[in-house]
């Protein structure tokens, strides 16, 4: 039953964000495919030794990188007024700090080292891997396949913003309140922290689940 759920959250939640033009919707089925992700632990937790500290960091890192993400897509909605793909088009050229930001928590959530997401992926493989299982075995497979499908729409973001020319011609800087740049630094900070030294967050994730036992 865990492998099937884990298995249909990131199939379905992948292939619907695939689809979405509007960047809230998109984040919002990306965490469906997301959850399958973290689902996948569970299926071998009986043969894993790691599989709960697995669970553990990749909530962590994804809460970061995700709430950052919709911290920019807030931040922007401020002046474009919309959430649709094509209104970041050239966000670069008025918004080079949002766009480089956006650009690292979509990076980090396809799993592209050395940002904190690569780890939470990495984690995930390697419990799968050290289960030993046929169940394990084939979600490393689908795993590896909703990567993929998950790095084509957050990279479109990535293109408009860098590549495509802004829609209405309005490069207006947008500012953005203290309160949202303390919670992008946030983020930001987990999203790249964890990524360059993992072992941190490892080792705090190890003593959680020792001391739960």
């Amino acid at each position: 039953m865990l492998f099937v759920l884990s298995a249909a959250s990131m199939f379905v939640g992948n292939v619907i964000a695939l689809r979405q033009t509007n960047i809230v919707r998109m984040l919002a089925y990306s965490g469906i495919a997301q959850a399958g992700f973290i689902l996948a632990p569970f299926v071998v937790a009986g043969q894993s030794r790691t599989s709960l500290t697995t669970v553990i960091v990749y909530l962590v890192i994804y809460a970061a990188m995700n709430l950052g993400a919709f911290a920019v897509v807030v931040a922007v909605a401020r002046k474009t007024r919309s959430a649709e793909v094509s209104s970041y088009g050239g966000l670069f050229t008025y918004a080079p700090g949002l766009t480089v930001l956006m650009t690292l928590f979509l990076a980090s959530l396809i799993g592209i080292p050395p940002l904190a997401g690569w780890y939470a992926k990495f984690g995930v493989v390697k419990s799968l891997v050290e289960a030993n299982t046929g169940w394990g075995y084939a979600l490393v497979i689908i795993v590896a396949i909703n990567t993929a499908i998950a790095a084509a729409y957050y990279m479109r973001v990535a293109r408009a913003m860098w590549f495509e020319p802004v829609p209405d011609g309005d490069t207006t800087p947008i500012r953005v309140p203290p309160s949202l740049r303390s919670a992008l630094a946030i983020c930001i900070i987990v999203t790249i922290l964890f990524g360059v030294a993992p072992q941190i967050l490892n080792n705090a994730a190890t003593i959680t689940t020792a001391v739960g036992h």
